[in-house]
Parts: C-alpha cells; structure tokens; sequence
C-alpha cells in the first residue's frame, strides 16, 4: 500500500512538472505605417521604425507579446476603443482632449511642432504665415495650432490624411509651409538635402510628449507597458534603440520615474 502511495505520487508530481508554462498573452498594436522614422513599410511589406523596435523591447521587458497591425489614422482611436486594436502606438502626441477617450502611457518620446518651408520663405513663428498656404494632417497636432491661429475654417489651410502626403505637397510646391511632429519632420529634411527647406520652431510651441494608448479603463494593460517602458529606459535599451533611428543626437529627457 505504502509503494503503491509513492508511485502515485511521483506520477502526480511528473503530470505536474510536465504541464505548459503559460503562454505570454499577445496583444495587437494598430500602427499608421506611414511615419517614417516612427512607422512605415520597408521593401518587403514589414512594419519598421522606431516606434516599432521600442514596442518590441517593451513588450519583452513586461513578459507580454505583440502583433502590429497596419491601422489608418482617421480610425486608429476608434480602433482600439472598439476593440479591434488592444494597443495603438503611432508618434500620438498626447493631448487633454485625447485623454479624455483612451488611457495613455508614460510618454515615450519629446516633441514639439515643427515648421517647414520652402528654401525662399523664412518665418520666425506661426504668425509669419499668415496668408500662406499650409499643410497638416488633419486632426493632428499640428492641424490644431493651425485651426487656433488662423481659425479652423481657413482655406489656406490643407490637410491631409497622414505625413507622407503632406509633405509630398509641401515638396511639390503646393502649399508653402508644412506643420508637423519635430521627429518626422527633421528626419525628411535631412533626407532631402538638396531641396533645403527651413526648419523652425515657434517659440510659443509648447514641448509636447508621444504616449502609447489602450483602451479607456484597462489599467492592467496600462500597467503592464507602464512596466515595460520604466525598464528599458532606465537599463540603457531606450537609448539604443533612440541611437539606431536618430543618430548620436542626445536622449531626450523624459518625467519617467
């Protein structure tokens, strides 16, 4: 009896020690692939960039695992408020009236409003294009600053579903100046040297933060990316993966704590 007691034993405890780990849970993130260097295409249909590699590393630091979903930005909120997306990550500055719809993360990335103009046109701040032609993406940050300065009905200004086309009418000609996120902006000029636009930041833009969204009261979520982001910017990873997209610029200082 007793030997029949021990073999049942050790084979309750070999069932045991030959169950499954639990599977790390896999969350989709709604991406707008279209925001060189944050997110867009490479040549074989995979979604890179900074924002992509940063997620990467912050999924792994928190024990989670992710899918990236190509998601227009004219539904990426109601993407991930409907359910469809768990997380979206999209260069989304965060702002009161966003807040107010999903639950943002600490914020991951400095920015500011960046002005764009054609290599004949010199501005000092907002104020100086007044009566000229500017593009924005509409809903956008920069949309926003616009709308308060020259009132959102303006016909001089254009907006456009995402930043590539933006700034594709900027490049052709079309409209004289461009509005947008600092990240993206400088990263285009440098990569079109030879059409030498004028960068410039009005001094009443105020710094603005890139946060990472999830459903409007899913705190674990929220938690768990939380988590994550404290990790790698505090282990060194966050400043590596900065590097591979922004060269040796300096790291910003982000009120992560």
């Amino acid at each position: 009896m007793k030997r029949r007691s021990l073999l049942a034993a050790a084979a309750a405890a070999a069932v045991f020690t030959a169950a499954p780990a639990i599977a790390a849970p896999v969350y989709s993130v709604g991406t707008g692939a279209t925001y060189r260097p944050f997110e867009f295409q490479a040549p074989s249909k995979e979604i890179v960039g900074f924002d992509i590699d940063l997620m990467k590393e912050i999924a792994k630091a928190a024990g989670f695992q992710v899918k990236f979903q190509n998601t227009l930005w004219g539904v990426i909120f109601e993407s991930v408020k409907n359910g469809d997306r768990d997380i979206i990550m999209s260069g989304i500055t965060i702002t009161p009236q966003r807040q107010q719809t999903v639950g943002f993360s600490l914020p991951y990335f400095a920015a500011h409003q960046l002005i764009l103009t054609q290599r004949n046109l010199r501005v000092k701040s907002i104020n100086d294009l007044k009566g000229k032609k500017v593009a924005v993406v509409a809903n956008s940050a920069g949309d926003i600053v616009c709308s308060k300065a020259f009132g959102k009905a303006s016909p001089n200004i254009k907006r456009f579903d995402n930043t590539p086309l933006a700034l594709e009418e900027l490049n052709a000609g079309g409209v004289d100046a461009a509005i947008g996120d600092v990240g993206v902006f400088a990263y285009y000029a440098q990569q079109n040297p030879g059409k030498h636009f004028n960068m410039t930041r009005d001094p009443n833009f105020e710094e603005q933060y890139f946060g990472i969204a999830v459903r409007k009261g899913n705190t674990k979520l929220l938690a768990q990316i939380n988590d994550g982001l404290r990790k790698v910017y505090k282990n060194g990873t966050y400043a590596k993966v900065y590097h591979k997209w922004f060269g040796n610029t300096p790291v910003p200082k982000l009120p992560i704590k």
